[in-house]
């Protein structure tokens, strides 16, 4: 079953971008269980809040709200769980050595739904601004906004 491109499932995380420097992104699967799927195709999820962190090699997404499923009976999910997430042993080792480095980090990017059907998360190694970056960030994107209004003119 194809999902029309106004039926797209596609959940950002626009905290992230203006929190953190992104330096590298991946895109990784996610370990659903039973009722988890059909709510986020009903883009019934949030990366609010999100980060993903290592656990016995393996590496995981902590924080993320997939909020229960209407129809879902006593087989309901735990809406904010850990879940883990699908990369190659390479990309994962990469990772690791990065994210011990100080002042870098794992954050989710965006949740979508690929092609197969199949739920996809992008991951970012990311490096923290300072309040400074945070605005000149803010400052470019209103200069940007500006000579916009000036080109429609």
């Amino acid at each position: 079953m194809a999902l029309r491109k106004s039926q797209a499932v596609n959940i950002k995380n626009k905290k992230a971008r203006f929190d953190y420097e992104i330096v590298d992104t991946y895109t990784a699967g996610i370990v659903l269980t039973g009722t988890e799927i059909k709510s986020i195709r009903e883009s019934k999820a949030s990366l609010a809040d999100t980060w993903c962190t290592f656990i016995n090699g393996e590496l995981w997404v902590r924080g993320m709200h997939v909020a229960q499923y209407f129809y879902g009976s006593y087989n309901n999910h735990e809406a904010k769980r850990d879940r883990k997430l699908l990369l190659t042993k390479k990309e994962l080792r990469k990772l690791a050595a990065d994210s011990k480095n100080p002042g870098f980090t794992i954050v989710p990017i965006r949740l979508f739904i690929g092609d197969k059907g199949l739920a996809k998360l992008v991951i970012a190694l990311a490096k923290g601004k300072h309040e400074f970056d945070k605005r000149q960030s803010i400052k470019d994107n209103e200069d940007k906004r500006e000579m916009a209004r000036a080109f429609m003119k």
